[in-house]
């Protein structure tokens, strides 16, 4: 039988007494050279892992030699540990598991939080998609276990290149169990241009949201006259990529042509980031922000609040219902039509100023045929965009680009 045993940071203290005794009374133990200097006065022999599939063999070959078998891991073996791997080497009935506090559950309880809503993540020799996957679809608590390259300075980076509108307080908890434990927070900004070795080795990273309403007057006198970051907006807590982003948004505010003293429609207005755009350039103009859902008005007047916004005015209706009761605009912005994009197209025609604009953005080939179909049919002037953009993407030391999704930008100038 070998037992396979975690072991802590703190060593031997890190073991109850029962299991002291199993690896007291084993006759080979193997482990890491960390682990094995924990019991340099051990009686058996000794065999250091320092190449897993290599040693192992060595233990498929002298095992039927040895009564008592112990195998030191980390923490839990069953948790991104070597238990997934022996039990590839070795039958079920050969293996014993004896799982020590892991670094997972040390760290939260460290920070004081609870994690069992929390997504773990293993960057220990392995790339960090899931960990992007993760962050984009704004899970709120993530762990991730670190190693030399996807360590607390590349995690903050990749967050930071990624540019999701949501803000994380960043731990970092170095040597959990040992006498110089360290548990310290960051922003992803500080800790982006920290030194790689202010670390130590062991270290274990963890992500939880953080959900501030306002900004600060600093931050708010901080902001470019437009193209604010994405991470700036309160987003969906289950979608946080669904809004307009940076790039693109800079592209429709150009193409709408903004005057002041205006007023512009933005129907299907989501978060509420273009109308947000619109009012902070245009501060004497007058933004609808026209949208269906209850928790997107919930959005658009908390980010109203956090940018200090007091021109723009939230419509929850599921547009064209509602249209005809507005001021007439002098700019629509279609962000999103809920399958009605004709009924809209008709009213923005209607109630449109003389010499106004209509911009429509239309991720779908089958909404642009629409699109086309109706400026034909009411002979309209138009130009059309087809707008692809990547954005740079830092992966430990590299950078590789990570496409947005294309978007048509319809610019009609209805007779």
């Amino acid at each position: 039988m070998i037992k396979v045993i975690g072991i802590g940071l703190n060593g031997k203290e890190s073991l109850t007494t029962k299991i002291q005794k199993i690896v007291d009374n084993a006759n080979l133990l193997m482990g890491s050279d960390r682990h094995l200097s924990y019991f340099q006065d051990h009686p058996g022999d000794k065999v250091i892992i320092s190449n897993f599939y290599k040693d192992i063999k060595i233990l498929q070959q002298i095992k039927s030699y040895h009564e008592s078998i112990v195998i030191l891991v980390s923490g839990d073996p069953l948790f991104f540990g070597l238990g997934r791997l022996l039990l590839e080497q070795f039958e079920v009935e050969e293996l014993e598991f004896y799982p020590n506090v892991s670094s997972i559950q040390l760290a939260f309880s460290r920070i004081k939080i609870p994690w069992h809503d929390a997504t773990i993540i293993s960057g220990h020799g392995r790339d960090l998609d899931e960990l992007i996957t993760s962050l984009q679809q704004g899970i709120r608590k993530i762990a991730i276990l670190t190693d030399s390259k996807n360590n607390p300075q590349a995690i903050a980076n990749l967050f930071l290149s990624l540019n999701i509108p949501i803000n994380y307080r960043i731990w970092v908890c170095e040597n959990l169990g040992h006498t110089n434990e360290k548990v310290n927070c960051f922003t992803p900004q500080i800790l982006a241009n920290l030194r790689s070795d202010q670390f130590a080795a062991l270290n274990v990273v963890i992500l939880v949201q953080k959900n501030d309403i306002s900004l600060t007057k600093k931050e708010l006198d901080n902001l470019p006259f437009f193209g604010i970051e994405d991470h700036y907006f309160l987003s969906f807590k289950d979608r946080p990529g669904l809004m307009t982003k940076k790039e693109i948004r800079m592209i429709i505010l150009g193409e709408l042509g903004l005057k002041s003293k205006e007023v512009i429609w933005d129907i299907g207005a989501g978060t509420g980031s273009v109308s947000i755009e619109i009012a902070r350039l245009c501060p004497n103009s007058q933004v609808f922000a026209i949208e269906k859902t209850a928790i997107g008005i919930n959005l658009i007047n908390k980010n109203c609040q956090r940018f200090d916004l007091d021109n723009i005015t939230p419509v929850q209706t599921k547009a064209p219902d509602k249209l005809t009761t507005l001021p007439l605009p002098n700019r629509t912005f279609i962000g999103g039509s809920g399958g009605n994009l004709i009924d809209i197209l008709d009213i923005c025609k209607e109630k449109l100023v003389e010499d106004g604009i209509i911009l429509v953005a239309l991720a779908t080939l089958e909404n642009l045929v629409i699109s086309l179909d109706w400026i034909n049919k009411n002979n309209c002037d138009y130009q059309l965009l087809n707008i692809n953009i990547s954005r740079s993407l830092s992966i430990a030391h590299l950078t590789r680009l990570s496409p947005l999704n294309p978007i048509f930008l319809v610019k009609i100038f209805p007779k």
